[in-house]
Order: structure tokens, then C-alpha cells, then sequence
């Protein structure tokens, strides 16, 4: 089991298509999926939230996302079938042989998470993070948004929402075109997956996020979960030392 977050590994996905991840720590094993237009080092190690994890005894593992950071970027379509984002984490577990896991995300990860578990995982624990319940319910939304962000750089009014976004792409070095692609995976959990989570869940928003609908209304659709909010909006929280801390106090609970 890997100590450090720089050494990456890779594996064949469903498709064929190369996915990697990073592990950091040792213990039970706890799936961490990043944000859109992310990637592992971004949304987990680069503000210390994996380290505070790791630090309560879990093994923590990081995949970059189909499209993301140093897995495969292809520009086909073909290789963004609906939901592929999904089938690739259940691809990561399987090839783990993961069995006895917790299971959470940030933004895009969040909603993959949900789509997991309408998908037929079990993990022991769940937590979404920068992510409400209008974000899972209706994808189409958020990927309107995105569209127009990636179909326009250079175009966006300074401060803008999209402006921000395409900022943000620039520090991450992603892929246009692939994450264009990306887009043609994204699915809905409905609610009624929601209201049958019965595992104990953890919802982390920022106070000022209003991109992603409701934190407290997706805690109080989930039966059995904590929420809490931290400082920042949606591309300002994930970056807050508090974030890891609920994750790593909820998961070592």
C-alpha cells in the first residue's frame, strides 16, 4: 500500500481506457473522487485532506477521473458513454478487490458517488461533499453551465461564474475537448436512490455555494446523515483545512 500520493498507478477500465489513481496511507480503504475540470492532486492532496485522512489510519485512494489529470483524455465520443464516470470507480473497486470500503466525492465526484450507489455499490460509508441535491438529481443543469465554459474560452466576462471556471481549468492544465466529452456521461440519481441510502452519510458545503443546489436539503433527504458547512463557495471551500477535517472526524467516528 502506497505511503506516498506521488507514485501513480493505472488499470484497464471497463473499456479498455486507462484510469489512474493514487493512494496515500494505510488502513481501510476509503475511494476519494474529485471535482469537474479536477484531479486527484487538485481536489485531495494538494490542501492536506487526504494527509488528515490517511492520518486517522485509512488507506486512501484517489483516481483521476476518465477525461482528468493522468488518465486517459481520448476526443472521441465514443469514449464517453452515458455514465462511464461510474462504471469506471466500480471498475477501480472491482480491480482492488475492494469489498469493505467508504465511498465520497467533491462536486462531479459527489454526483458519481450517488451514481454509485444507485449502481449497486455498498460501501459502509458515504459522503458528498460540495455538492446539494438539485446537483444529483438534475445533472443538465450544471452541464449547460459547462458547456457554454468550454465552447467560449477566452469569452467570458472577467469575474464572471464562467470566467472563474475557465480560470480555474488553466491551473489544472485540463483537456477541453475530453472534458466536452465528459459532459455526455453525466446522469441523474433520483431522489427516491437518495431516500434509500441507509448508510450513515456526511453532506460538506460551502456557506456561500449556490451552484449546486441545497447541502441541508440533500442531509435531510438522506436518512442517516450529518451536515455540516465550512467557509467558501464552490470552488473555494475544497480548499479549506475544515473540509478535511469533517471528513476525516466522520470517518474515524
Amino acid at each position: 500500500m502506497a505511503s506516498s500520493p506521488t507514485e501513480t498507478r493505472f488499470f484497464a477500465s471497463f473499456d479498455g481506457e486507462r484510469i489512474a489513481y493514487h493512494e496515500m496511507g494505510e488502513g481501510r480503504a476509503v475511494v476519494l473522487i474529485h471535482g469537474y475540470f479536477s484531479d486527484a492532486q487538485t481536489n485531495w492532496i494538494k490542501f492536506g485532506h487526504a494527509a488528515k485522512i490517511a492520518a486517522r489510519g485509512f488507506r486512501v485512494i484517489m483516481p483521476d477521473l476518465r477525461g482528468h489529470g493522468e488518465s486517459a483524455t481520448p476526443h472521441d465520443l465514443s469514449a464517453y458513454p452515458h455514465d462511464a464516470l461510474t462504471k469506471d470507480a466500480h471498475a477501480l473497486v472491482a480491480h482492488l478487490g475492494l469489498t469493505d470500503y467508504d465511498l465520497g466525492g467533491y462536486s462531479l465526484g459527489a454526483r458519481t458517488t450517488g451514481r454509485m450507489l444507485a449502481t449497486g455499490a455498498t460501501p459502509r460509508r458515504v459522503m458528498f461533499t460540495g455538492m446539494g441535491l438539485e446537483g444529483l438529481t438534475n445533472a443538465a443543469g450544471r452541464s449547460d453551465h459547462f458547456r457554454n465554459v468550454l465552447t467560449n474560452l477566452g469569452k467570458h466576462p472577467r469575474g464572471s461564474p464562467a470566467f472563474m471556471a475557465e480560470a480555474f481549468l488553466k491551473t489544472t492544465g485540463g483537456d477541453a475537448q475530453a472534458l466536452l466529452g465528459v459532459l455526455e456521461t453525466f446522469a441523474d440519481t433520483p431522489r427516491e436512490v437518495l431516500e434509500a441510502v441507509t448508510q450513515p452519510a456526511l453532506v460538506v458545503m460551502g456557506r456561500e455555494d449556490d451552484e449546486v443546489g441545497s447541502g441541508a436539503a440533500l442531509a435531510d433527504v438522506l436518512p442517516n446523515a450529518r451536515y455540516v458547512e465550512v467557509a467558501g463557495g464552490h470552488m473555494g471551500a475544497v480548499t479549506k483545512p475544515e473540509l478535511g477535517q469533517a471528513m476525516a472526524d466522520f470517518l474515524a467516528g
